[in-house]
C-alpha cells in the first residue's frame, strides 16, 4: 500500500471506526473467556456470552453512527466486515475445539468468509467490496446462532440449544449463497462499482 493510500486511511478514521476496531479488539478476550477450564466454567462461559453479544450488537452501533453522521468511508467498509469475520470465526473454532459444533460448519463458513475476505483484498485497488444486505442477514444469523449455543449448558432449556442448531442450519446455508452472489457480482461488476451495495 502506497504512502498517499495509507495518508487516505488515515483521514477516514473517525467514531464509527474506531467502534469497529474496538469490535476487534474484544475477539480475543471472547476466546480467552470460552475456553476457560476447558469451556467448563459457567462463570467464565457467561462472560464469553457477554462479550460476544456485546461485539457483535457494536456492528449495529458502528453502522448507526457511519450513515447517520456522514461517517461513511471506504476504511469503515473495509474493516466492518473484518470485525465480523474475526468474532463469528473465534465463536466457531471455539465451540467446536470444545466439541459443541462440528467441524464441518466451521470449516465451511470459515473458509467461504476467508474466500470472500481475499477477494476483497484482490479488488480493493479497483473497488471496495461493501457488505450486501443478504450478507449482512448472513451475519446476523450466525451471531445469533452463537449467542445461544456459547451460552453455558443447564442455563436455558435444551429447545433453546436445539433452536440454536436450526439457526446455525439457516445460516450455513445463507453463507454459501451470498458467498456465491458476492463472487456473481464482482465478476460482473465494472470499475469503480460496488457489486456489494
Amino acid at each position: 500500500m502506497t504512502d498517499s493510500t495509507g495518508s487516505m486511511w488515515r483521514t477516514q478514521w473517525n467514531i464509527a471506526n474506531a467502534v469497529t476496531a474496538a469490535r476487534i479488539v474484544l475477539v480475543p478476550f471472547v476466546a480467552w473467556a470460552l475456553l476457560v477450564d476447558g469451556g467448563g466454567s459457567t462463570l467464565w462461559r457467561t462472560v464469553a456470552t457477554v462479550l460476544f453479544v456485546v461485539a457483535a450488537a457494536t456492528d449495529k452501533v458502528d453502522g448507526h453512527l457511519a450513515r447517520s453522521r456522514g461517517l461513511v468511508t471506504d476504511l469503515g467498509k473495509l474493516l466492518d466486515p473484518v470485525a465480523d469475520k474475526a468474532l463469528i470465526g473465534t465463536a466457531l473454532v471455539g465451540l467446536s475445539v470444545l466439541g459443541e459444533l462440528w467441524w464441518w460448519v466451521t470449516v465451511v463458513i470459515l473458509v467461504r468468509e476467508l474466500g470472500i475476505t481475499v477477494m476483497r483484498l484482490l479488488v480493493l485497488d479497483r473497488f471496495v467490496l461493501a457488505a450486501s444486505r443478504g450478507g449482512k442477514i448472513k451475519t446476523v444469523l450466525q451471531s445469533v446462532a452463537l449467542a445461544i449455543l456459547l451460552v453455558p449448558r443447564g442455563v436455558l432449556p435444551d429447545v433453546v440449544h436445539t433452536t440454536g442448531y436450526v439457526v446455525m442450519g439457516l445460516a450455513v446455508v445463507i453463507t454459501l449463497v451470498t458467498g456465491v452472489d458476492y463472487v456473481v457480482r464482482t465478476l460482473r461488476s465494472p470499475v469503480g462499482r460496488e457489486p456489494g451495495a
